[in-house]
Formats: C-alpha cells, sequence, structure tokens
C-alpha cells in the first residue's frame, strides 16, 4: 500500500460520512454474548497452546483512573483523586494475571504489553513496577529487539523525573494525549493542558532512551478552528513525534456522559470537520510523515510505516502494531482479550470485575467463538485496515473459495465505491484508490456480515465514518 498518497476528495467524503464501526475487530464488540464466559475462555486458550507453532503473547493492561474528567472521552474510566483507590486495583490486577498466566504454556513469548486507561499513571512508577514484576515473574517476556513496551501518559499529571524510573521498568514507548493545544478548545472539553509541560515528558522521555514517541490528536471538539487546529498542527510537527494519530472527534453523548457537558452550540459543522481533516492530512505529510491507514501517520523510518512496505501491519484493540502473529491477553476491567478464534471482554463496571477476581473466577462479562465465515472475513478486513488491498488469491487459497461467489452480495454492495472510484478490482485484489484511502471503514462495511442498514438505525453506537 503506497500510504502516503492520499487524494482528498471533500464530495466525496461528505457523501460517505456516514456511522460505521472502526473494525478494531471482526466480528466487532456489540456482536460480543454473555454465552461466552470463564469455559469458553479456557477451552480457547487450550486450543491455541495446542498451535503447532507457538504463538507469541500480546498483553494489555487497562488502568480505568483518571483525576478529572474530559469530556470528549469515550474510554472506560473512573474519576478519583484518591490515589489509594490505585492500590486495591493493583492487588486485583496481580490476582487476574495469577488466574490466568498459568493457563498459557510457559514457552509462548510476550513480545507486546501496553497500559492504557484511563490514565495508567495514575500509578505512580514503583506501583506499576509491580505489576512488571508479576507479569514478568508469570509470563516470558522476549528479549528481542522489536519488544514493544508502551504506556499512556498524561503529561498533564507525570512529572518529568518520573520518565528515567519507566524506563528503568522496561518501556520503550509512550503515547501521549493533546488533542489539541488551542485554549478555546481545551477550555470547552475541560483538560487544560500546556505546550511546555508536554514537551517536558517528551524531552525526559528522549533524555531517558525511550525510543517511541506517539501524540494524540483529535479534530472536531468544540470551538476549533482552521486557525488554532493548523497551530497545533505545526507545534506538534516541532516536536517531531515518531507517531500520530488525528482521531475524529465522535459526538456520542448517548453512549458516552461526559461528552453531554459540551456545549452543542460549539460543535463543528460537517464542512468544518472535513477542513480540519484536509490541514491535518496536508500538514503532516508535507512535514514527512506516512500515512498509514485510518488516522494513524508515521514517520518513514518509524517500524509501522516499514511494516506496511513488508505487509506485515496488524491491527487491533490497541491501534495498528507491528506483531500480527500473537494472541490478545486483556487485564483489568473492560479489557478485551483475543485468543485463537475467540474474543472475550471483562466486565465493563469495576465493581463487576472486582467481585469476579475476588471470588477467583477469570472475570469473562462476554465475548464469542468465531466461525469460519468470521475468521475469513477478520482476515479480509484486517488486510484492507492495514494493507489498503483485499488480497483475492491468497484468500482463496487459504480458505478454499472462489471469491466472487463467496462474496457475490458483497461485491453487489461494494459496486457503488468502485463507480466512485474508491477502490479498483482485478482478478487478484481488491485495492483502495489514493481517493479510497481515508474511507477503509467504508469498503469495509461491505464486507461486514452483521451489519445492516437496519443495525445501524436501531443501535446509534457507530461514529461517522469522518
Amino acid at each position: 500500500m503506497h500510504a502516503q498518497h492520499v487524494t482528498f476528495d471533500a464530495d466525496l467524503l461528505r457523501r460517505y460520512d456516514r456511522p460505521g464501526p472502526r473494525y478494531t475487530s471482526y466480528p466487532t464488540a456489540p456482536q460480543f454474548s454473555p454465552a461466552f464466559g470463564e469455559a469458553q475462555l479456557r477451552a480457547a486458550i487450550q486450543a491455541s497452546n495446542e498451535d503447532p507453532i507457538p504463538r507469541q503473547l500480546s498483553l494489555y493492561v487497562h488502568v480505568p483512573f483518571c483525576t478529572s474528567p474530559c469530556f470528549y472521552c469515550g474510554c472506560n474510566r473512573v474519576i478519583t483523586r484518591d490515589t489509594a483507590r490505585g492500590e486495591g486495583y493493583l492487588i486485583r490486577l496481580q490476582r487476574e494475571i495469577s488466574l490466568i498466566a498459568p493457563l498459557f504454556d510457559r514457552d509462548r513469548e510476550v513480545i507486546q504489553l501496553h497500559f492504557g486507561g484511563g490514565t495508567p499513571n495514575f500509578l505512580t512508577p514503583a506501583q506499576l513496577g509491580e505489576v512488571m514484576d508479576s507479569l514478568r515473574r508469570q509470563f516470558l517476556f522476549s528479549s528481542g529487539p522489536d519488544n514493544d513496551i508502551s504506556i499512556e501518559i498524561d503529561p498533564r499529571v507525570c512529572p518529568p523525573e518520573w520518565l528515567p524510573e519507566l524506563a528503568k521498568l522496561g518501556f520503550n514507548r509512550i503515547s501521549l494525549g493533546v488533542q489539541d493545544f488551542d485554549p478555546t478548545v481545551q477550555a470547552a472539553v475541560n483538560r487544560i493542558q500546556s505546550v511546555e509541560d508536554t514537551r517536558a515528558v517528551i524531552e525526559a522521555a528522549r533524555n531517558a532512551g525511550i525510543g517511541s514517541i506517539n501524540i494524540d490528536l483529535i479534530y472536531g471538539l468544540p470551538a476549533q478552528t482552521l486557525d488554532g487546529f493548523g497551530k497545533t498542527l505545526d507545534t506538534v510537527v516541532a516536536l517531531r513525534p515518531d507517531r500520530l494519530a488525528v482521531y475524529s472527534y465522535a459526538h456520542l453523548p448517548h453512549l458516552f456522559k461526559p461528552q453531554k457537558q459540551i456545549d452543542e452550540r460549539l460543535l463543528l459543522s460537517g464542512e468544518a470537520k472535513l477542513a480540519l481533516l484536509q490541514l491535518a492530512v496536508t500538514r503532516l505529510t508535507a512535514a514527512g510523515y506516512v500515512y498509514i491507514g485510518m488516522d494513524h501517520f508515521a514517520l518513514p523510518d518509524d517500524p509501522l510505516a516499514q511494516a506496511q512496505q513488508r505487509g506485515g501491519l496488524h491491527r487491533n484493540f490497541m491501534g495498528y502494531t507491528t506483531h500480527a502473529d500473537s494472541d490478545l491477553i486483556g487485564l483489568g476491567v473492560s479489557a478485551i482479550s483475543h485468543i485463537g478464534n475467540s474474543y472475550s471482554q471483562n466486565p465493563r463496571i469495576l465493581s463487576d470485575w472486582e467481585a469476579a477476581v475476588d471470588a477467583g473466577r477469570l472475570p469473562v462479562s462476554r465475548g464469542m467463538q468465531l466461525s469460519e465465515d468470521d475468521t475469513l472475513r477478520a482476515d479480509l478486513i484486517q488486510a484492507l485496515m492495514c494493507q489498503g488491498e483485499i488480497p483475492i488469491t491468497a484468500l482463496e487459497r487459504r480458505y478454499g473459495i472462489e471469491f466472487h461467489h463467496y462474496f457475490a452480495e458483497d461485491l453487489k454492495r461494494l459496486q457503488p465505491l468502485v463507480d466512485d472510484g474508491l477502490v479498483v478490482l482485478s482478478a487478484q485484489s481488491i485495492r483502495a484508490t489514493s481517493r479510497g484511502r481515508l474511507l477503509l471503514r467504508n469498503i469495509a462495511m461491505c464486507f461486514d456480515h452483521y451489519l445492516t442498514s437496519a443495525t445501524l438505525e436501531t443501535h446509534p453506537r457507530f461514529s461517522r465514518a469522518i
């Protein structure tokens, strides 16, 4: 996928700006069922252990606590200034680790570990070290150079002197939430964060030897302007992060209560949002960043950009990653696991997760076992989201199907996108054009077995494509 070639067609983007999944998984989380519980997860782990070649492991640890609410947030978090709550959470996290780790064969290496939230640095470096010690005692960590140990950082509550301590614990990647440096926007979303605090954390991370830095931005926030967002982009480019995520703000107050605090009179029109997206794509590509797909950009020498060039990019609940053939183990409240051909999710309510762990149970609230059709479509959508291409010939060989016959109905749904020049079809592949790069979600929706127009109307839980 020649990711840096993105054509911005405002009319086309406007027409295709409709709700749909982000495809961090297929099937998507709304398909998960309470019928998938602890017994099913244990069986999935056992089946995965029996693979002839041991699959590597990725670990995700969710830390839900934040000291103040950001009004745009759609994450699973608990607002508190009581740092003692972190200690109780730690005890249960370690209990959950001791419940699940022995189920995996000891020869299965951990290649990736990510702490997300909430605000993971609600926990001190010493507390994070306790979790790391538990994980390292009970899992085999790879000693290879491509190990990813990453953490999301809120620069407002992270003293720069913590960064050397995090580096000593093994963290080699950090991700910073910025969203926008414009003071008016920050006030509108209740997140006041200075450039100086952000720069101090980045400089401390680099001085400590942390080799990769990601910055998150959001376009479509209340009160954003082209001028203000342009200044934010210039500031961020000067900070030179290795990766950038530029997310579209999804205003779904019926799902995310904090968003009810937002003054809807300040929200942007579709036209204004599109202009911000165009500005971000133009400025970042001009600054030398490669467009990876969806909302992500990376410097050309970053492993994400290199993985995409060689066809080794992967997408999961943690975003884009270079570790394709690994099982994902989610730890903590609301965390999602992807073991073999199964998905499972921990309870979203903190007290429910605590009760399950205290009872000595694997805290599974819902999930699903993928059918052969689910697995095929997951493979197809994964290739599209990562490489911008559906490899027809490879899928036919892998699954023993005749593609055009198997996907006859899906290809009918795809035809308008072909007519609009979003994709080109050949005997070997279906490829997103430069005009279709920003609409990969829409292309994927054509192959989503569970998605119907009725689903989108009766379950208004998906964000818009742009």
